[in-house]
């Protein structure tokens, strides 16, 4: 049993069955990630580069720590300080790469469509690291992860996306997943960071009234506004965003319930999310940040043609 795929270039190209495979191998991983010894020979003699034509932290550690739980070679490739400032194409760069016998390329690029033009273009497998304001989808199933963790299953689940959809690939690609998976999806945030299409096209409520959305949900998935991205001014300030739209602690003392808290990162702590939500009991933040590598390593070994039994 394997994935129909032989890149992850976005959950839009995985069935249910592939979303399901690689959330059960990443359980699997998971348990291998609580071992006294954390390493498997699964990826020996496997070379990995990782690309990343954009600045990050938390996926770029998360993946060289899981290509490197799996024993393969890895390569790490930042544009600053490369070819690229010299002008050289991002395939030509990926081609010269490729010369030295690279079986995967990781990409992260600030293009849209990157990893698509890769994959037509070049052997090895590509899988997409978040590019532009496409998709995400390493993000996506380790949310996915954490939430099935959580709460025991995605199917008839109530989750709430809040903050900067429009500019949000990570929104994007969990609409996608969660919808492939029987969930119910709201979107939350103010009108000015919501496509106007993204009711009909993706199959999601729309909501701009945020303890409304707080008493409907299980999940509330909490995005930072993305301000590097923005090109006009689409709300007043940052202080005001917090005032309406920011996740405090009293709201969530006024509900009936607990309704779990997941953030992406990296967090503007005091705008989109107080700190005092951040690190409460009803935070899964760091639990995100653990599952993704369990699920990443659940990625490169079935793309490398593993089976979903360890």
């Amino acid at each position: 049993m394997g994935l129909t795929t032989k890149h992850l270039l976005g959950i839009k190209d995985l069935t249910k069955d592939d979303i399901s495979l690689i959330l059960q191998t990443a359980e699997q991983f998971k348990e291998v990630l609580q071992r006294p010894i954390k390493k498997v020979p699964s990826l020996r003699d496997v070379t990995i580069v990782n690309l990343f034509f954009e600045n990050s932290t938390r996926t770029r550690i998360s993946f060289e720590l899981a290509e490197k739980r799996l024993s393969a070679d890895t390569i790490n490739f930042t544009s600053s300080g490369s070819s690229v400032s010299k002008g050289e194409t991002l395939l030509d760069t990926v081609n010269n790469i490729l010369s030295m016998k690279v079986d995967m390329v990781v990409l992260r690029h600030s293009a849209s469509g990157a990893p698509h033009f890769l994959a037509k273009h070049i052997p090895a497998a590509i899988i997409n690291a978040g590019d532009g304001i496409n998709e995400h989808p390493t993000q996506a199933l380790l949310d996915a992860f954490s939430i099935k963790e959580k709460t025991g299953g995605l199917e008839g689940r109530k989750i709430a996306i809040i903050g900067d959809i429009m500019h949000s690939r990570v929104a994007q690609s969990n609409i996608y997943l969660l919808n492939k998976m029987g969930a119910e999806i709201t979107v939350c945030g103010p009108p000015t960071l919501i496509p106007k299409y993204i009711r009909e096209a993706l199959s999601v409520k729309v909501n701009y009234n945020l303890k409304e959305t707080l008493e409907w949900c299980d999940v509330a998935n909490v995005l930072r506004i993305q301000l590097e991205r923005q090109n006009q001014v689409l709300f007043s300030s940052l202080r005001e965003y917090n005032l309406v739209y920011g996740i405090k602690r009293r709201m969530l003392d006024d509900l009936k319930k607990d309704v779990v808290i997941m953030h992406p990162g990296p967090m503007n702590r005091g705008v989109e999310i107080d700190s005092d939500v951040a690190d409460s009991h009803q935070s899964i933040i760091l639990q995100q940040v653990e599952n993704g590598v369990a699920v990443r390593m659940a990625v490169l070994y079935l793309l490398a043609g593993g089976s979903s039994s360890n």
